[in-house]
């Protein structure tokens, strides 16, 4: 086992942070928390999969610098991020007297990141918290860069703020105990970022995607090189005005086939629907003469060799038609004036906001995708 620890820093000034990444974390997370706390107690959020698989290896990494945690396990999946849940653990945290000087670490996936995270943001009006991300979409993406939140009947994460962790451990040994699908779910963000602004990460992707969860070392360049990424455009662009947006490529169209999934996670995870989307925003591209048609059908090509989900028609169940998803686009916390922002691109590597684009046009796409079903 590798013990070398990268670290990735956000740079946001006073709230600047580190994000460590390696392997064995976990065991180390006593000697990692302890330079923030001012006693040496923890409240963890966690679920009852993540809890079962990795809480006591954490509690056994705080106790070798004297922290003693109490922790609460919340049932696991997208329907958990809700006010019922929220409530339940703001309530909890509350009870177990944790003050403004505390710490409250989030410890799972992106489900428990986004609700502890919010959770902590507005309890006492704010206390810290340090994220322990443990999937691989919680460590390239949603650990990263303070965006915290909660569903609502409305649609996907449009409760929330802006609170960003006192610290980051993405330990790459727990990559090994998730599902396969799972995993893949989580390469769907991890691919995002070659496509976004890194042509030369997708062409390192393209070889060395198949051996990621495999391989230790590998996985934990992909991981660098995606919070590397993501930390520069944070720092750029904190509250999503500019640049932060390009971060949604995929998530326009995700966030609508999530909403008509019924947040079903058996039917559909977040990082397939961000992949399925990725496909059908350069597919978009494509139509609109941005970029070439051997960049959506590269992209194609590589999601099929990971084995993940690529195309409206590995949904299983019904979906409504074009113009029902284009409804539920309009729901997108990114509609500026009423209007739909789309991020699209020049070629792989080559991502930009588009505004004004014509629906026709995506409903066309839309509608040949749903005939593939």
């Amino acid at each position: 086992m590798t013990t070398e620890v990268d670290s990735v820093r956000v740079e946001l000034g006073a709230r600047a942070y580190d994000v460590r990444i390696g392997q064995g974390l976990l065991a180390r997370a006593g000697a990692e928390i302890a330079p923030l706390l001012k006693r040496k107690r923890v409240a963890v959020v966690t679920d009852e999969t993540v809890a079962g698989l990795h809480l006591e290896a954490l509690r056994a990494g705080l106790a070798t610098e004297g922290i003693t945690m109490s922790a609460l396990a919340l049932p696991p999946g997208e329907g958990t991020k809700g006010w019922p849940e929220f409530s339940r653990t703001v309530e909890w945290l509350l009870a177990e007297k944790v003050e403004r000087r505390d710490v409250v670490v989030a410890l799972g996936g992106g489900v428990i990141g986004d609700l502890a995270g919010f959770a902590a943001a507005v309890l006492r009006r704010g206390v810290r918290f340090v994220q322990i991300p443990t999937s691989l979409l919680a460590q390239v993406d949603s650990s990263v860069g303070g965006k915290t939140g909660i569903n609502s009947s409305h649609g996907k994460n449009l409760i929330g703020a802006f609170h960003q962790p006192s610290l980051v451990l993405a330990d790459i040994d727990v990559l090994a105990t998730l599902p396969r699908r799972d995993f893949l779910a989580g390469y769907g963000e991890v691919v995002k970022y070659g496509l976004l602004g890194d042509a030369g990460f997708f062409d390192w992707l393209e070889v060395e995607g198949p051996k990621l969860q495999q391989n230790p070392r590998l996985a934990q360049a992909a991981v660098r090189r995606s919070v590397e990424m993501k930390a520069g455009i944070v720092a750029r662009d904190e509250t999503e005005e500019g640049e932060r947006a390009l971060l949604n490529l995929g998530h326009t169209f995700c966030h609508a086939l999530e909403s008509a999934t019924g947040y079903n996670g058996a039917r559909l995870l977040h990082g397939e629907g961000v992949a399925i989307g990725c496909a059908l925003a350069f597919e978009v591209s494509q139509r609109l003469g941005l970029c070439a048609q051997e960049a959506p059908s590269r992209l194609r090509a590589h999601l099929r060799r990971m084995g993940t989900k690529v195309d409206l028609s590995d949904i299983a169940g019904d979906l409504p038609d074009a113009d029902g998803l284009l409804a539920l686009m309009a729901q997108d916390k990114k509609v500026q004036d009423g209007k739909l922002r789309f991020i699209l691109a020049r070629g792989i590597g080559e991502a930009f906001v588009a505004d004004g684009v014509d629906l026709d046009v995506v409903r066309g796409v839309l509608q040949e995708a749903l005939r593939g079903r």
